[in-house]
């Protein structure tokens, strides 16, 4: 509640600085673009952008679909390369594998990402969204394409919906939507490999339904949100559903850069020809960037709510105005700053002190992930019985250990005291952890009670790997 009474404040507030309106009378929206006056949602059917950022667009996103499928089965050390098992409580980031023991390194990066959005979002405004969220890449770059090329453009998709339902639009629907559940279908398998693993997944798909029935069932549903997603929700996930972009509304301010409109240049707004001299500005409010705009916004009218910074706008004027040889840039990357005071970008202190924090957040969790042990083990007294007297009168304690091993090897303990002489008796067969496991056991430490003074005294416990030793825990001993 409070990011949405500051988000809508602080676009007042831009509108009001930014846009010099026709009317004395000064008003504001009172509902997002894709809401009519009667409530109703107001379908946005884009036209298709043209211009050098779309084709970069275009490119990132071929690049970056070709990681998302490929990632799931790069496999390091005979393990998933990306791993986020949840069942399992078992990930792998970038073959680093973290187990419940480095909650501590998992949060720290957490909390860096956390702070790199803040960073980010204060210097370039929710340009990831508009680039790199995979939201608008496969919204705008896939299926938006694929309905291009079932359906035609923007102005014959509306005509096919004004249709009566008949061959010709039963057939460009249904075959787009075919193709739509299909690719949804793909996307939720890819999705679900990235949780479970590419071999369980496999085993799913391999083996008959009633073998899998929760796994079945699991990849419909996924398939079933996908395809409700970017079939009907589409653009309302970034305006209403997302609370990254809520969170980006509020992190941004005058010196963030926007996908701005230089109204400075544009205003008065109003249709001239080529080269005809106007007391009009260089907009001539042909309405192109609202044509393309995938959320239905107008860029005109300052910061707002659904702008992804798609840069769809900045392509449509560009084009606009090298036809009517006008400059360039009249819709823009730049800050409010820049277009009010015509300056460039500059480094804000706010936006230092992100960055050395950034900075600070980026070493400690690189160091923390270069120096952490790969084995990890932890040992309790066992509950219940306290003591136990040995018939050569020495006193026993049993304990229980718990051996965590991240390395891609079968490894071997052995456990030594270090602070006291005694004996420790293995309950099983010994100690050993197969690769990317947990084992645990109990033993027994046995002392003579004339080389302890206290009731409860603190020992220390050794353990060894191949003659190494690679930890030493303290616990505690009990006499009765």
């Amino acid at each position: 509640m409070f990011f949405a009474i500051a988000h809508f404040y602080k676009i007042e507030l831009n509108i009001n600085k930014m846009i010099p309106l026709k009317s004395e009378t000064v008003s504001y929206r009172d509902r997002i673009s894709t809401i009519d006056e009667s409530g109703k949602r107001k379908w946005v059917r884009a036209k298709k952008p043209k211009g050098k950022f779309y084709d970069k667009r275009t490119l990132l996103s071929f690049f970056y679909l070709a990681i998302f499928f490929i990632m799931p089965f790069i496999r390091f050390h005979d393990r998933p390369f990306m791993l986020l098992n949840l069942i399992e409580r078992k990930f792998i980031l970038f073959s680093f594998v973290f187990w419940p023991q480095d909650l501590i390194i998992f949060g720290l990066m957490m909390i860096t990402g956390v702070v790199f959005i803040a960073f980010f979002t204060v210097i370039y405004g929710r340009i990831f969204c508009g680039w790199v969220c995979p939201q608008t890449v496969f919204m705008e770059l896939v299926f938006r394409k694929i309905e291009y090329f079932f359906e035609g453009n923007h102005q014959q998709q509306v005509e096919l919906q004004l249709l009566p339902w008949g061959w010709e639009k039963f057939r460009k629907k249904g075959v787009k939507h075919i193709v739509f559940w299909g690719l949804s279908f793909l996307i939720a398998n890819t999705f679900l490999a990235y949780i479970i693993g590419t071999d369980a997944l496999f085993h799913i798909i391999k083996d008959p339904v009633s073998s899998h029935l929760a796994g079945f069932l699991t990849i419909a549903a996924f398939t079933t949100v996908f395809y409700t997603v970017f079939t009907f929700v589409r653009e309302q996930v970034c305006t209403i559903v997302c609370p990254y972009g809520r969170l980006q509304g509020v992190l941004t301010d005058s010196d963030t850069i926007l996908v701005s409109y230089d109204y400075s240049r544009g205003e008065p707004r109003g249709m001239t020809k080529k080269n005809q001299v106007s007391d009009k500005g260089d907009c001539i409010d042909c309405k192109e960037c609202v044509k393309v705009c995938p959320t239905g916004i107008d860029i005109r009218n300052g910061a707002q709510l659904e702008c992804i910074n798609c840069t769809a706008c900045i392509d449509a004027c560009e084009a606009i105005m090298i036809r009517m040889e006008r400059p360039t840039g009249l819709i823009r990357y730049a800050s409010e700053n820049n277009i009010k005071s015509n300056t460039k970008f500059t480094f804000s202190w706010r936006i230092k002190a992100y960055t050395s924090i950034l900075c600070i957040l980026l070493i400690l969790v690189g160091s923390l992930l270069f120096t952490r042990k790969n084995i990890d083990s932890t040992i309790v007294r066992a509950g219940g019985l306290l003591t136990q007297t040995m018939a050569d009168g020495r006193i026993a304690n049993l304990y229980k250990i718990k051996l965590v091993n991240k390395t891609y090897h079968d490894i071997e303990v052995d456990l030594k005291l270090e602070n006291v002489k005694g004996e420790i008796k293995y309950a099983g067969k010994g100690l050993s952890a197969k690769k990317e496991s947990i084992a645990d056991d109990n033993f027994f430490i046995i002392l003579d009670p004339n080389t302890l003074q206290k009731r409860k005294n603190f020992i220390k416990v050794g353990i060894y790997h191949n003659g190494i030793k690679i930890e030493e825990i303290e616990t505690t001993f009990l006499i009765m």
